[in-house]
């Protein structure tokens, strides 16, 4: 027995223009993402922007933002990466054309297939894994190399020693030198950087 399309769709009501009750007029949104950084007095910087500027409240949030923009780049990267290598290991292993043709493709060949597009899936993602990794830390060091952060007056001495440590891990780690970190890279000599007091947040 046929059923009529009449009966079929479902058609949703009109909305209510009387009803102004919470659940009809409020529109709920996302909560906001926290703040990476937050505005901080400096006290020996002069800037035209103002007596402000954005800073890290401590060298451990600087840190911590730094190693989860590393791991959220690693990510997007690795899972683009495991499409165009399964892409790059089929046509890789498919067989010969002629096989196609002829209709002799056989079992053996199907199973030869899955061995082999294994084989190019592991090494493909292993290569894709380092481009990622150095991807990443390209990406987010521009930033994070550029970026301020808060010392506290009140352990200045010891916060100066973990900035100084996040500073030369950092341009160690993007341009593999040797030796003394070279404070060019920031704009400023160590001297001045060691004469930057910024209050409390």
């Amino acid at each position: 027995m046929p059923i009529s399309t009449a009966s079929a769709t479902t058609t949703t009501p009109p909305p209510n223009l009387d009803d102004y009750t919470p659940s009809a007029t409020l529109i709920p949104f996302q909560h906001p993402i926290p703040l990476l950084r937050g505005p901080v007095r400096a006290v020996h910087l002069t800037s035209e922007a103002g007596p402000f500027i954005l800073a890290f409240k401590d060298p451990q949030s600087w840190a911590s933002a730094y190693k989860a923009c590393e791991s959220q780049i690693t990510q997007q990267c690795e899972a683009g990466a495991r499409i165009g290598c399964s892409l790059a290991a089929s046509n890789k292993c498919k067989p010969s054309w002629w096989k196609t043709l002829t209709g002799g493709v056989a079992k053996q060949d199907y199973a030869e297939r899955a061995k082999c597009e294994e084989r190019e899936m592991e090494a493909c993602l292993e290569t894709a894994k380092d481009k990622c990794r150095e991807f990443s830390k390209n990406k987010c060091m521009t930033a994070f190399r550029d970026a301020k952060v808060a010392i506290k007056g009140l352990d200045l001495v010891r916060n100066r020693w973990e900035v100084s440590k996040l500073l030369s891990w950092l341009c160690l780690e993007g341009n593999k030198h040797d030796g003394m970190v070279e404070m060019m890279k920031f704009g400023t000599s160590w001297v001045e950087f060691n004469s930057i007091q910024l209050d409390e947040l």
